[in-house]
């Protein structure tokens, strides 16, 4: 009994003085919250990637109307849907960009707020109405963006179904043409 009493400090001593697998467990520590932090700034990056994309696909797009040469007879909601797609179709599906365009006589009136009610896109409002010279007119382009890491406590998706609304406004004045 005295000789196992004795080989415990031993063990233990050299148990001690052991290094070997510290690295690893220090890693395993530290992997799980780093990844976790490295996929979050990921995501919201792409998230604003992806809206600025719409911001600008949007002003690309508004100018066809503002200058006139979205005039024709042709050139309605889905050509207009389609002059955005061309700029965000590496990042985003066609199908799911949706366009209001609205006119109106004054800048004051031209106020609009989010397409959302309880949490959902509501596509049943939005129009396509381009105006003509001298009008003052309010185009929005939306998309749900799909969130890759819902869960985590990473919650940046602000719709019901878990997604994150991305809304490009342009407001301008039509030229007299």
């Amino acid at each position: 009994m005295e000789r196992r009493g004795l080989c415990r400090p031993r063990i233990v001593r050299r148990l001690q003085n052991d290094e070997k697998g510290v690295a690893a467990v220090e890693f395993a520590l530290v992997a799980g919250p780093f990844l976790f932090l490295l996929f979050a700034i990921i995501e919201v990056a792409m998230v604003f990637f992806a809206g600025q994309v719409l911001e600008t696909a949007t002003s690309n797009a508004s100018r066809l109307i503002m200058t006139g040469q979205a005039q024709s007879g042709s050139f309605d909601a889905t050509a207009f849907k389609n002059e955005v797609c061309k700029t965000t179709n590496a990042l985003m599906s066609c199908s799911g960009i949706a366009v209001d365009v609205r006119t109106y006589t004054n800048f004051s009136s031209a106020s609009q707020s989010k397409p959302v009610t309880g949490g959902v896109v509501n596509y049943g409002t939005m129009q396509y109405s381009q105006g003509s010279g001298g009008d003052i007119v309010v185009v929005r382009v939306v998309y749900e963006w799909p969130i890759l890491m819902p869960s985590f406590g990473l919650t940046i998706g602000d719709l019901s179904n878990g997604k994150r609304l991305l809304m490009a406004t342009s407001t301008f004045r039509n030229e007299p043409f």
